[in-house]
């Protein structure tokens, strides 16, 4: 097959819109995550063109265990896999091994202003926890991540409603780029979820749920094992008005316990109310822990196989890393054409 035909058919897909999702190798997954996001990759793959990295050159901006980051690489494609994402439908690839992302970044860094990147957020936070090592790619991580979506002429982005200003950054750079050189990159826009996207903390239900937490107790994991998972929700907070009735202000533990049991069965919350209706706390923690246990099981199963399969996994890298190659070099020629780059 000629390069011009592959091209055509990984950027063009039939003429359907294209997203684009990166996750960091850098920990376990949550609940959270797979309410928020990987549920619902499988439900995209056959009305979209789907591209899904494992961005682990982003980890970097955090000392990282070697060994321990390349498990985790693997680890996260088995997940992906495990999920329901279809290689076949996907492109599944891992970052580092598309050297267009890097070579795009620094052309990216030349149209990208100081005064946008000190103003991120994360940068903030995350010098704050890394006061030892705020390093210059912690700073420009949004450059990069602005070419990993560019690179792929990406329509959607999947994000949470707290991260817009993550995307926003790539809109902003892609329009500067456009006006400057005629149309180059696609200008992506939110997919956000609408169901299960803030899935909080089980101890501390005023903050997000999150693999980082250094509480154990505050997340579920979703290779956990059953018992595991019931007994967090057992210790879950809740108050001492002994209602199961949803008021973010007042009952956050429990709240966050309705919304998570209404993602979980695709329930409403006034269908969750009503289901728990007069339970008792400890009835009602343990019917969320069971449908969540119940829930994950599957996904869990599989991720065990998949992730002993190390030939399989390499497998699936290469072809990805094929596919993911040739959209990202037909864009990278462009834009080096139009800065004048000899190509």
């Amino acid at each position: 097959m000629s390069d011009d035909r592959k091209i055509n058919e990984l950027t063009e897909a039939a003429g359907r819109k294209r997203i684009y999702s990166a996750i960091q190798p850098s920990g376990q997954l949550t609940l959270g995550n797979y309410l928020g996001a990987l549920r619902n990759f499988p439900k995209l793959q056959d009305e979209y063109d789907c591209v899904y990295c494992i961005a682990n050159m982003h980890s970097l901006t955090v000392r990282q265990d070697p060994e321990l980051l390349r498990e985790r690489i693997y680890n996260l494609l088995a997940l992906y896999l495990a999920c329901g994402l279809d290689p076949e439908k996907n492109v599944l690839y891992l970052q580092s091994q598309v050297h267009e992302h890097a070579e795009l970044s620094w052309i990216l860094n030349c149209y990208t202003y100081i005064g946008e990147l000190s103003r991120m957020t994360q940068f903030k936070d995350k010098s704050a926890k890394h006061a030892d090592n705020i390093n210059a790619g912690l700073f420009t991580y949004p450059v990069l991540m602005a070419a990993d979506i560019l690179l792929y002429q990406s329509d959607f982005v999947p994000i949470g409603r707290d991260q817009k200003q993550h995307l926003e950054i790539a809109r902003d750079v892609a329009d500067r780029f456009n006006k400057l050189y005629g149309k180059t990159f696609v200008v992506p826009e939110p997919l956000i979820s609408k169901q299960g996207a803030r899935i909080m903390s089980l101890q501390e239900p005023d903050k997000k749920m999150s693999k980082s937490d250094t509480n154990a107790g505050n997340f579920i994991l979703i290779t956990e094992a059953p018992e595991t998972i019931l007994k967090k929700f057992k210790k879950a907070v809740t108050d001492s008005e002994a209602e199961v009735r949803y008021d973010e202000e007042n009952k956050p533990g429990v709240s966050n316990l309705i919304n998570i049991y209404g993602a979980v069965k695709e329930l409403t919350t006034e269908q969750v109310e009503e289901t728990f209706r007069g339970a008792r706390y400890g009835e009602f923690k343990m019917a969320v822990g069971q449908a969540v246990a119940e829930t994950l099981a599957p996904v869990r199963e599989k991720y065990e196989a998949l992730v002993q399969d190390r030939a399989y996994l390499d497998k699936v890298l290469a072809e990805g890393r094929e596919k993911a190659t040739v959209i990202a070099a037909a864009t990278l020629r462009d834009v080096y054409e139009k800065v004048g780059f000899v190509v």
